[in-house]
């Protein structure tokens, strides 16, 4: 089947214009009739109904429309994948991060990333809270999590290592714990809830950290003010290295119980949903952040 023709149908099919569809394409009005007719002819079916007035998807058409853009998003992810993706890109990647991390990691890169790709858009969505890939028909997110979800693939960005820190002017106040049992007697800024969680060392021991037995005056659900509560002295907070890492080697904060940290198996995962192809300007992306970010030392101390 030819994916020329096939890419003339769906732009017919989205613009409910043959002739502005064939335009786009470099074609006289003519020869893109003629083309579509071809694949009418090889299927034995009419895809788009023709009026004097108007052209419109017949039923077989809408039925056969998204296999035509799954067979041509296939055609693209085999020549990105043999090195045929390049600055002639063209259109938009929907892509889903939390709100800390892009601020703080990826709206720095994007200067770079659009001079390298100057036809692509990127339709960005920031937000802790997390949103649902096939729903929001997102092409790639970021997530911070195990990746246990099936209907997700993903390629590991780098480790996501939490620790506890606190200011100095804090610490000043209040003393600095040099054990988890000292946690209990500090003022401490949640992160969404107050459920315990497990700390473990370089020696395997574990240790619980027990916001209910802290106290607590504080709940946040935005990274960024969590991480910023804690350099203005409100208490202890567990945040990623990703977050603190400039403001620890700064000595805004400092981090307590070093040799200890949360003991959840988290990891910075790029994910797409796993019924989609791989699309040239997913991968692109995917390979562009992955290696201004991947595996960065300091993230996972």
């Amino acid at each position: 089947m030819d994916t020329d023709c096939l890419r003339l149908f769906v732009l017919a099919a989205e613009r409910l214009n043959i002739s502005d569809a064939g335009r786009a394409l470099g074609l006289a009005p003519a020869v893109a009739s003629a083309r579509l007719a071809k694949l009418e002819n090889e299927l034995g079916v009419e895809l788009l109904r023709r009026t004097t007035r108007k052209v419109s998807l017949s039923l077989d058409g809408s039925d056969f429309l998204p296999y035509a853009r799954e067979i041509l998003a296939q055609a693209d992810a085999a020549r990105a994948a043999l090195g045929g993706a390049g600055t002639d890109l063209k259109g938009t990647l929907r892509f889903a991060a939390p709100s800390s991390f892009a601020q703080l990691h990826i709206m720095p890169l994007l200067p770079e990333f659009y001079a390298r790709y100057p036809n692509l858009t990127l339709d960005l969505r920031l937000s802790d809270t997390r949103f649902d890939l096939i729903e929001g028909s997102f092409d790639l997110a970021l997530r911070s999590a195990p990746l246990t979800d099936s209907s997700l693939k993903g390629r590991k960005l780098s480790d996501d290592t939490r620790i506890l820190c606190a200011s100095p002017g804090y610490l000043e106040s209040r003393g600095t714990p040099v054990s988890p049992f000292e946690l209990a007697r500090h003022q401490y800024i949640a992160w969404s809830n107050l459920e315990p969680r497990s700390l473990v060392n370089a020696t395997g021991e574990t240790a619980v950290l027990e916001p209910g037995q802290m106290t607590c005056r504080a709940i946040v659900d935005d990274g960024d003010a969590q991480r910023e509560a804690t350099i203005a002295g409100a208490g202890i907070s567990v945040n990623s290295l990703w977050s603190v890492a400039h403001e620890i080697k700064s000595g805004r904060l400092v981090r307590i119980l070093p040799g200890w940290r949360l003991n959840e198996p988290t990891v910075l995962w790029l994910v797409y949903p796993k019924s989609n192809v791989l699309t040239p300007k997913t991968r692109i992306f995917i390979d562009f952040v992955t290696d201004r970010l991947g595996n960065r030392p300091e993230w996972s101390a």
